[in-house]
């Protein structure tokens, strides 16, 4: 058993943990260690979940699928937006060390289907507190390339039987912005 001191510890801790974590815009090349990521993976897996189901599935994606992967969001980008800024956007996704997919097992009742996708938001976003106490970033995407069939494709899973949630890319952070939010009256309601 753990006295107050060290449970107050922990809490301050985990406190600073939550106030602290950042989407990180810039990584530094160095990728973290596999081992860190699977294991950040494994704390994520204990999110709250209905019944037990865990509908979490992540994809580790290599190198060679996120080439084809920053390929086809340039090409989206330039059809969209103009070549200038898809080759903005390929500078800034060949820069990311790490990336993952996260996906869902795709059900065909709505109630269900959102009832999955809360549970698989709170996976992430276990995945990226885990990953950010370990000085680890992440940004969460969840950009039209992600819906495009030819991701499910370089991604390797089956869209009519899963959906993509969004990218989550990680790395170590070139840089952290500072960042405020409302206090809890400006947030909390109470009622009788």
């Amino acid at each position: 058993m753990t006295s107050s001191v060290d449970d107050a510890e922990v809490s301050r801790r985990f406190d600073e943990i939550l106030r602290s974590r950042r989407t990180i815009g810039t990584f530094r090349p160095e990728p973290p260690p596999r081992d860190v990521i699977l294991s950040a993976v494994e704390i994520a897996t204990w999110a709250p979940n209905h019944r037990k189901t865990e509908p979490w599935r992540f994809t580790w994606l290599g190198p060679a699928a996120v080439r084809l992967i920053i390929e086809l969001n340039a090409e989206l980008v330039a059809a969209k937006k103009g070549p200038e800024e898809a080759a903005k956007k390929r500078r800034q996704w060949t820069a990311v060390p790490g990336w993952l997919a996260g996906h869902m097992p795709e059900v065909v009742r709505s109630d269900a289907t959102r009832r999955r996708l809360c549970r698989l938001l709170l996976c992430d976003s276990n995945l990226m507190l885990s990953l950010w106490s370990r000085g680890i970033g992440t940004k969460w995407s969840t950009g039209s390339v992600t819906q495009h069939a030819q991701f499910a494709e370089i991604s390797r899973f089956d869209p009519q039987a899963e959906r993509v949630v969004g990218l989550i890319w990680y790395g170590y952070p070139n840089v952290i912005p500072d960042q405020t939010r409302k206090p809890p009256t400006d947030v909390l309601r109470e009622t009788p």
